[in-house]
């Protein structure tokens, strides 16, 4: 028996239910059976129930069957009866689907929520069964011969653009980076891990553009100026008002004799015959290009380049991060939703794999504890006595105190380091090993290392004591992690400007120290190119000297410590800070550096290799598993962190410190932001006032107060979709009840019979 709404023979504002026995189901009352399009179903009879029987009729006429009116939602509607007049139509037509067609034709294509008979969309995107969209499919075939010629027109070209996209896109699929392998990860591992190397991806991609770009308005115009080629030439203009020794800058190690191993140095270091190559920002000193009729600014060139690279990573970071805070946002549910999200819809189908479904097992198990020991831990919270929260307060301040302390130390070492390596750098002498000469080359590196890697072991051990609850300490582990990894980056760059911009009197004349740094630029850029250097050496050496003898030792060695050790687990978030603390380095690095992206993209895509290798053969995923669309956005939070940080650096060499006098396209300039007025100075003056007059106060302010008019309204917007949220989270606890009290009328329905 299928249960039908029906109002047909009835007088006007009566409704009343009628059974109706479909394709020989049963029709005694209470047996309910399903038809051949599976309209008896659950949901459907829901939505039948909640949009056409519990809600009053515009005549506010109650239903005539006496148990629907002690419905949850039909109750809840009568408790707010003076707002449903404005609502009863709205959720009409939400489920207008769930209405038994008056009119055939009409009201199918009604209940598909088309509201035009002549408007043509994919059948895919309706939400409806395969015979409802082959007969919704004929219906508009049908309906295109009573369209005007230019209708028809508008459809035939709609449908072939359509059509000429999807297989654009599907062609373009197969030409997908990696798209083979990351599936292939997917199906073993499930879409946590994938997500990890879609974001190594991603990064690949990002480096390669960046790259194009500063290769394309950079490196090729001045090495096709400096080689003659097409007949160019270039300008190079003596800065006036300079000291003679700002401009002096030779490199060391270049001339005589030279042995062997000082290649290798400066191949790992940058020094020596690659300083004044296209890698570094010395190489580039030409002042104007000129290609027969073109002249070309290469200082603007330069730094608008910069802020190009940027700003594509800001909003390509950005509109990906997007889609991640949505889904972020729409699972922040309450317990009850979890659990059921967990055990009902918990299961990731890309998997099939035993090893990795048993695993999917385990973490899900893995997960319901962690919910229930947060349930724990907030309900002893809430127990918790005046003494007791006045302890947990003393001991978090205390390790608190600690955690500064440590970071103090590891700040303060890097920056000795610093201070030490650079002083020796330039006082190389012929006597020091090739051992301790790289020892002094890498020595911040080295130290740098070694704070990325000691300082997340102390936080993931304290953190047991400060009692938080099992989701805040991952949260707060890896933050302090992030700020670890990003700040001594901060700590190097810092540690390098005091020593560029001193206060004494060897500054004056230059500005910065020439004597240390005749090309300052060209030294920041070494640094930046050997992190990146060590870091591939660092990531390359834990997988095959630490994760591979490991792996034969667990395999072939029974002793009880190596067996309790196990394989090395792939944590995805220390994977995934490995690999922003590398970009970080390359967005901060391509200023001093233009080719400094092309060698992260080599970096990464090497990495994909020896990650996908370790994790197929030398790791075991971590039983802590991450949710695919929660760890794409927490992925791109942390880039765009290190992004942000990359900012601030690079905006204040550009505008606070002197350039370089003897390297460098900014030679004629006090800053690099300098070239931007010059090149203003030289528009048109009609363009000169434009341009002050955006510069200025006056268009600032009132272009200020429009942008928060704007921020307000979409802060206003967001608030009112976050209400319509909770409307239809407090609507689905609605729907959820009246299942429940139906389930219970029907079975006592069929006990009496």
């Amino acid at each position: 028996m299928h249960l039908r709404y029906s109002n047909t023979g009835c007088p006007a504002g009566d409704s009343q239910w009628e059974p109706t026995a479909e394709q020989g189901g049963d029709s005694r009352p209470g047996a309910v059976t399903s038809t051949a399009e599976g309209r008896s179903h659950w949901g459907r009879m829901d939505m039948v129930l909640s949009s056409e029987v519990f809600l009053p009729d515009a005549d506010n006429t109650s239903p005539s069957v006496t148990f629907l009116q002690e419905l949850p939602s039909y109750q809840s509607i009568l408790r707010r009866r003076t707002s449903a007049g404005g609502t009863q139509d709205r959720r009409q037509n939400n489920h207008g689907f769930a209405r038994p067609p008056a009119a055939a034709k009409r009201n199918f294509v009604e209940r598909a929520g088309v509201k035009s008979e002549a408007v043509v969309r994919s059948i895919r995107e309706y939400a409806l069964n395969i015979p409802e969209k082959r007969k919704l499919r004929d219906i508009q075939e049908a309906n295109v011969k009573y369209l005007s010629g230019w209708d028809q027109l508008k459809q035939t070209r709609n449908k072939s653009w359509k059509k000429f996209l999807d297989e654009t896109k599907e062609l373009s699929s197969y030409l997908e980076l990696w798209r083979n392998d990351i599936h292939s990860i997917e199906g073993k591992f499930g879409t946590g891990i994938k997500s990890y190397f879609s974001f190594l991806r991603f990064l690949v991609l990002l480096n390669f553009i960046i790259f194009v770009l500063m290769f394309s308005f950079i490196t090729l115009p001045s090495t096709i100026s400096q080689y003659g080629v097409l007949n160019s030439s270039y300008v190079k203009v003596p800065p006036k008002d300079i000291e003679p020794q700002c401009t002096v800058y030779t490199i060391s190690g270049t001339k005589g004799l030279v042995y062997f191993y000082t290649y290798i140095i400066d191949l790992l270091s940058g020094t020596g015959f690659l300083e004044m190559t296209s890698l570094f920002y010395g190489y580039y000193r030409i002042d104007m290009v000129h290609f027969s009729a073109i002249k070309y600014n290469l200082p603007l060139a330069y730094l608008l380049t910069t802020l190009v690279y940027l700003s594509l990573s800001l909003i390509w970071i950005v509109k990906r991060s997007v889609e991640g805070f949505k889904q972020s946002f729409v699972r922040e549910e309450d317990p009850f939703q979890s659990y059921c999200n967990k055990i009902f819809a918990g299961w990731d189908f890309c998997i099939t794999d035993p090893n990795a479904s048993r695993l999917k097992h385990s973490s899900l198990k893995y997960e319901l504890k962690t919910d229930l020991e947060e349930e724990r831990l907030r309900q002893k919270k809430a127990r918790r006595t005046t003494e007791e929260k006045l302890r947990i307060y003393c001991l978090r301040i205390f390790l608190n105190i600690f955690v500064l302390a440590l970071l103090s130390g590891c700040f303060y070492s890097i920056y000795r380091a610093t201070i030490y390596s650079q002083e020796n750098i330039s006082n190389v002498s012929s006597k020091m090993t090739f051992e301790g000469n790289l020892f002094v080359q890498y020595l911040p590196s080295i130290v740098i290392t070694l704070a990325n890697f000691i300082a997340p072991l102390f936080f993931s051990y304290i953190i047991k004591f400060e009692e938080y609850s099992p989701a805040f300490e991952i949260r707060l582990t890896l933050m302090r992690c992030v700020f670890v990894r990003l700040a001594n980056i901060g700590v190097l760059l810092f540690s390098l400007g005091n020593r560029i911009v001193c206060a004494n009197e060897k500054c004056k004349a230059c500005g910065y120290n020439y004597e240390l740094y005749p090309c300052w630029e060209s030294r920041v850029g070494q640094e930046m190119y050997k992190l990146m250097i060590f870091d591939f050496i660092i990531i390359f050496a834990v997988a095959v000297f630490v994760d591979f003898p490991r792996k034969l030792l667990v395999t072939y060695c029974s002793c009880k410590p190596i067996q309790w050790c196990g394989l090395q687990k792939f944590q995805i978030p220390e994977n995934v800070l490995e690999i922003v603390y590398g970009q970080t380095i390359c967005w901060i690095g391509t200023f001093y550096s233009p080719l400094l992206p092309a060698i992260a993209t080599i970096k990464y895509f090497i990495v994909f290799y020896i990650k996908k290798i370790s994790l197929m053969h030398t790791c075991r995923p971590s039983k802590k598993s991450v949710r695919a669309s929660s760890s794409n956005f927490f992925f791109l939070a942390v880039l765009l962190i290190g992004l942000i940080l990359a900012f601030i650096p690079l905006g204040l060499s550009m505008t606070r410190i002197r350039s370089s006098k003897a390297c460098g396209p900014f030679v004629n300039f006090n800053s690099s932001w300098d070239v931007v007025p010059r090149t203003i100075r030289g528009f048109p003056t009609a363009l000169q006032k434009v341009l002050n007059g955006i510069a200025s106060e006056a268009f600032a302010v009132p272009f200020f107060m429009v942008i928060c008019l704007i921020m307000f309204y979409f802060i206003a917007l967001a608030g009112a979709y976050k209400r319509v949220v909770d409307q239809l989270r407090e609507q689905l606890v609605m729907e959820s009840r009246d299942k429940q009290f139906l389930i219970r009328k029907l079975t006592e329905a069929q006990k009496r019979s």
